[in-house]
C-alpha cells in the first residue's frame, strides 16, 4: 500500500497551532486541504495565517511565488464536518481530552467514507482509546506531528491495538510523501520521543534537587560536555513549564505510577507559582527585560599535575589519554584488571562517573561522561566534603590544561551526563524489548525530534554493552527506589554474547 493519492483532498480539524502547521506541510506538499474548525470564523483566521507564512517562505526564497499561489489555491475553509466527505484522510488536531476526540471521529465516521483514513495527532492520549469509539478503529491511526510542524521533520505514526497494518502503512508512506521522516511505533504513553525523553528532564531535576548543582551549571554542563542542544531547564522553559510537567504526569500515571517516570516536586512548585517558562516571563530562569542569565560555576584556574598515572583501561573516557600527552603532561601507564582511573600526584584518584560516590572512598574526585572529550568545552568533577582539596586542584588543572572549563559539583552519584545517558538507554532497550519500535527508529527519532547529539543505541555502542547496565546498577544500590534499576532487556543485552565481536 503506497502514499494517499496527491489528487485527493485531506483535512486537518482544529486550526491551532498545530493544525495549521499540518495543514501547511500537506499544501506544500502538494495536496488539496480543507480546514475545519467548530469555532465560527476561525478556519478562515487560520487560513491567513497559513497564506502569510507562505508569503515568509517566498520572501526567504524557500517556495517559488507560483508554488504559493498554487498551494492557497489548494486550500479550503471548511464550514461543516459535512464539507470533509470525499477527504481520503482527516488528521484531528483539537482539544487534548478523550471525550472531545471519541465524538469528534465518531461525527466524521458518519461523514467520509468506508475508505478514508482516521488519524489523531495526540502527544499524550491513547491511539486505542480514541479508536475504540469508533465501528472500524482498523482505519484509526496516530500522526504525532512536532511543533512547529513545518520545521520538524519528524512524525511518529502509531499503531492503536486495533489499527490495521495496510492503514499504519498508508499513514506512513503519506507522511513520507509530504517530506517528512515517519517512524512507525505501537501505542504506549509518550509514544516514542515522549517516553523516552523523560530523564533528560528528570535526571537534571534531580540534581538539582539534592542540592549537588544550580540549573545554569547543569544546563551547560548537558551542553558542553553532553552535546545536547539545550539543557534541561532552558529547554523546559522554551516548552513551558506547565506543559512539560503535564506530559510527564501522564506518562507517570498512564505507567500506572512507575517510578522511574516519577514528576518533579521542584517543577510542580515552579508550575503552581505561575513561573511556566519564556511565556509568562519567567521560568527556572527570569526572561524581564534587563535580567541577567546566571553563569554556570566555573572552578578558578588551578595548577596542572605534573603526571598522572593510568590504571587499566578508562574505557568510553580513554582518548584522554592522548589528550593528555598533548597537553604535555607526562602520562605513566600501568596495567590494571580491575581499575580505571587516573592517579595524581598528590595520591588522590580521578574516575569517570560510575553511579558510586566521592563519599565512599578516600580521595576520589569522579568527572562526567562527555559525548567527545576532545571537543567538549566543559567537564564536570564531583566531590565529596572531605575529598583532599590538593586532589580536587590537581584534577581541576588537568582538566584546564586540555582547554576545558571546570565546573565543580556536589557528590552526586553518576553526575549529570552519565546519569541521564545511562537511563535513556536503559528506556530504550526496554521500549525495543516490548515492542514499542525497532532500535533504528529509535534513534531517528531521538535525534529529530529532541535534537539528541546520538540516538540511545549509538551512545549504547559508543559506551559498551555493559556500561549503562553497571552505572544503574550502582546508582540503585544507592537510591534503592526503583528508578535507578536496570530493566531485563538492558540486563540481557550486557550479557548476550557480542556477535560482531564472537565474545560473551
Amino acid at each position: 500500500m503506497t502514499a494517499l493519492d496527491l489528487s485527493s483532498p485531506v483535512a486537518v480539524v482544529g486550526s491551532g497551532t498545530m493544525g495549521q502547521g499540518i495543514a501547511q506541510v500537506a499544501l506544500v506538499a502538494g495536496r488539496p486541504v480543507r480546514l475545519y474548525d467548530a469555532a465560527p470564523g476561525r478556519a478562515e483566521e487560520a487560513a491567513r495565517a497559513i497564506g502569510s507564512r507562505l508569503d515568509r517562505l517566498v520572501e526567504k526564497d524557500r517556495l517559488s511565488a507560483a508554488d504559493r499561489d498554487a498551494a492557497r489555491a489548494r486550500l479550503r475553509p471548511a464550514h461543516s464536518l459535512g464539507e470533509l466527505a470525499d477527504c481520503v484522510l482527516v488528521v484531528e488536531a483539537v482539544l487534548e481530552r478523550l471525550d472531545v476526540k471519541q465524538q469528534l471521529f465518531r461525527d466524521l465516521e458518519d461523514v467520509v467514507g468506508d475508505d478514508a483514513l482516521l488519524a489523531t495527532n495526540t502527544s499524550s492520549l491513547s491511539v486505542t482509546a480514541i479508536g475504540g469509539a469508533l465501528r472500524n478503529p482498523g482505519r484509526f491511526v496516530g500522526l504525532h506531528f512536532f511543533n512547529p510542524a513545518p520545521l520538524l521533520p519528524l512524525v511518529e505514526v502509531v499503531s492503536g491495538f486495533a489499527t490495521d497494518v495496510t492503514s499504519a502503512t498508508r499513514a506512513y508512506e503519506t507522511a513520507r510523501a509530504w517530506g517528512k521522516t515517519p517512524v512507525a511505533c505501537a501505542d504506549t504513553p509518550g509514544f516514542i520521543v515522549n517516553r523516552i525523553a523523560r530523564p533528560f528532564y528528570a535526571e537534571a531535576f534531580a540534581v538539582y534537587e539534592s542540592q549537588a548543582a544550580d540549573p545554569a551549571t547543569i544546563d551547560a554542563v548537558l551542553r558542553e560536555s553532553g552535546g545536547f542542544r539545550m539543557g534541561a531547564f532552558e529547554l523546559t522553559d522554551l516548552i513551558g513549564q506547565d506543559v512539560n510537567e503535564s506530559v510527564t504526569h501522564s506518562v507517570w500515571q498512564a505507567f500506572f505510577q512507575d517510578v522511574r517516570f516519577t514528576p518533579s516536586l521542584a517543577q510542580r512548585r515552579l508550575v503552581e507559582s505561575g513561573r511556566h517558562g519564556r511565556k509568562a516571563g519567567h521560568g527556572w530562569y527570569d526572561y524581564a527585560d534587563g535580567a541577567e542569565r546566571p553563569e554556570p560555576h566555573t572552578a578558578e584556574k588551578a595548577r596542572p599535575p605534573a603526571y598522572v598515572t593510568v590504571e587499566g583501561d578508562l574505557g568510553p573516557a580513554r582518548e584522554l589519554v592522548a589528550l593528555i600527552r598533548e597537553a604535555g603532561i607526562q602520562v605513566r601507564e600501568e596495567e590494571e584488571d580491575h581499575g580505571t582511573r587516573l592517579l595524581l600526584p598528590s595520591g588522590g584518584q580521578l574516575a569517570l562517573a560510575d553511579g558510586q560516590t566521592s563519599v565512599e572512598f578516600r580521595d576520589v574526585v569522579y568527572f562526567d561522561l562527555a559525548l567527545d572529550y576532545r571537543r567538549a568545552t566543559r567537564i564536570a568533577l564531583s566531590a565529596a566534603q572531605d575529598t583532599a582539596s590538593q586532589t580536587l586542584s590537581e584534577a581541576t588543572g588537568l582538566f584546564q590544561a586540555l582547554g576545558k572549563d571546570v565546573s565543580v559539583i556536589g557528590d552526586a552519584p553518576g553526575m549529570i551526563v552519565a546519569r541521564t545517558v545511562a537511563r535513556i538507554i536503559d528506556l530504550a532497550h526496554d521500549a525495543v524489548a516490548k515492542g514499542v519500535a525497532t532500535e533504528e527508529d529509535i534513534d531517528t527519532a531521538m535525534r529529530l525530534g529532541v535534537n539528541y547529539p546520538l540516538g540511545p543505541f549509538e551512545w549504547s555502542r559508543k559506551l559498551g554493552r555493559t556500561w549503562a547496565h553497571d552505572l544503574l546498577e550502582e546508582l540503585h544500590l544507592r537510591e534503592p527506589s526503583g528508578r535507578y534499576a536496570p530493566s531485563l532487556a538492558l540486563y540481557r543485552h550486557g550479557h548476550a554474547p557480542d556477535k560482531r565481536e564472537g565474545t560473551s
